[in-house]
């Protein structure tokens, strides 16, 4: 969308406001909002000011002053919003230098793409993210010195076929039954298009939606591709829609990867090809119908798949999810049409859908860097001419010990993550994409906010397990 239309858009929805929109190095959305009479065609040059320092990770107080470009092409309006509302995903600039910021996400992702068209070896790459989330009827939780606990509860969680209500109905979803069943298991449907409506209300190309694996109220939305910067603005979109709606009808949305013991988690997985000329690189010959350059961009994917996962998967929370028996993708491998390998290449009729899935991102972290990462291991990948081995082509959960034994597998825990990524990085930091300085915020953030601060606290589980020692 040019600067004209989306001051036409604005003008034809009556907008009253302007609400800017960035996302931080940790994915958590921010926005504030400006009167609709300063939406000039100058703003989109020019840009707004604001503070940097408050930003987790970002400036020092001393260098506080940042500028933030919105970027047109990315206008919608918002249906949750009384007062008529326009919105703008922006790019966020170094006053004093006139550059690019190089600890904004958004920023990353596009010298990504800058990276990409430099090395000859693509001028676009495209991602499809298929974010999953859990809607709850309620939850608590709480981490104090004295105490430490979380309860969650969905109506239709099979813990509550034998709750006194005065009138249970039934028809709860056993766990890790809950894909497709319909209505009236599925008591998520009308919600579930509602969201859908929200977002295409939004400029959202939608496909499909349905309720997922696990019981209390896993659903997920199909929504279209997008290039490794507009696919970010999506994810962004996707999971404001769906936190909204939710709120609106007294509900409450989360895309923590496990938020449940004992049933599937939710992941984002990607899909991805890279185009030159208006050709897809990804469709060739060779195996699954894929392209020598793609199987190089495989073999990029899983030779860094352990140090990728602290940005693809980069909350604790994240590692319970990664564990077997809940068709999580924790074998670096890859294979056609086999969801047990980290890598699936779907199949498809044509080669303009020509693409492979890495199935490990979850939509904790911010999806502009779990774009930019999967895009710089596939070009490391193609530009080493990185060999993947030979495809896993069966049921790896099923395999013998001693066969299983010599495929690799994702991380445990976080401070894996953290410090395969330290060891190994040299592949994102190519063409400056992602900077020494921005690697160092990061990952510094990380270990003292989350990997310290859990590693010092017990939890509940403990005290079932050693209380009586």
């Amino acid at each position: 969308m040019s600067v004209d239309k989306a001051l036409q858009l604005a003008k034809d929805h009556g907008a009253k406001y302007v609400d800017i929109l960035f996302g931080d190095m940790f994915g958590t959305l921010q926005h504030f909002t400006i009167v609709a009479r300063r939406l000039e065609a100058s703003l989109f040059e020019e840009g707004l000011p604001f503070d940097g320092s408050s930003i987790r990770g970002w400036q020092g107080i001393e260098k506080s002053d940042m500028c933030i470009k919105p970027d047109a092409a990315t206008a919608f309006i918002d249906p949750f919003r009384e007062q008529p509302t326009i919105c703008f995903f922006g790019d966020i600039y170094d006053p004093r230098t006139g550059q690019r910021y190089g600890r904004d996400p958004r920023s990353i992702a596009h010298k990504a793409l800058s990276y990409l068209k430099s090395t000859g070896i693509g001028d676009m790459a495209y991602f499809g993210p298929e974010p999953e989330f859990f809607i709850f009827d309620s939850v608590r939780f709480q981490s104090q010195p004295n105490a430490a606990f979380y309860y969650i509860d969905s109506e239709e969680a099979p813990w509550n076929s034998g709750v006194d209500t005065g009138l249970n109905l039934g028809q709860q979803i056993k766990h890790k039954q809950g894909y497709f069943p319909a209505t009236p298991a599925d008591r998520l449907m009308d919600l579930r298009s509602e969201i859908t409506t929200n977002m295409q209300t939004m400029g959202m190309e939608v496909d499909l939606h349905h309720h997922e694996v696990a019981s209390p109220g896993q659903c997920e939305i199909g929504i279209k591709f997008g290039t490794a910067v507009t696919a970010g603005d999506l994810v962004h979109m996707y999971k404001y829609a769906v936190k909204n709606t939710c709120f609106q009808h007294g509900k409450t949305a989360t895309f923590m990867p496990k938020p449940m013991f004992g049933d599937n988690g939710s992941g984002m997985h990607c899909h991805m090809s890279i185009w030159k000329g208006g050709k897809n690189i990804c469709a060739g010959n060779a195996y699954a119908k894929l392209s020598q350059e793609a199987i190089w961009g495989i073999g990029g994917i899983l030779k860094h798949g352990k140090s990728i996962q602290a940005l693809t998967n980069p909350s604790l929370n994240s590692y319970r999810r990664l564990v077997p028996h809940f068709e999580a993708p924790v074998n670096l491998a890859y294979s056609a049409s086999n969801r047990s390998a980290s890598i699936r290449i779907p199949h498809v009729n044509g080669d303009k859908a020509r693409r492979f899935e890495f199935r490990c991102p979850d939509s904790s972290g911010s999806p502009y860097l779990v774009t930019a990462a999967i895009l710089m291991a596939a070009i490391d990948g193609i530009k080493n001419r990185i060999d993947p081995g030979q495809p896993m082509d069966k049921n790896i959960y099923d395999l013998p010990p001693e066969e299983l034994a010599q495929i690799p597998g994702t991380c445990s825990s976080l401070e894996e993550a953290i410090n395969e990524l330290e060891k190994d990085k040299s592949w994102l930091t190519a063409g400056d994409v992602f900077t020494e300085e921005f690697l160092d915020s990061y990952l510094g953030w990380k270990k003292a906010n989350e990997v310290d601060v859990a590693r010092f606290r017990p939890n509940p589980l403990e005290y079932q397990l050693y209380y009586d020692c």
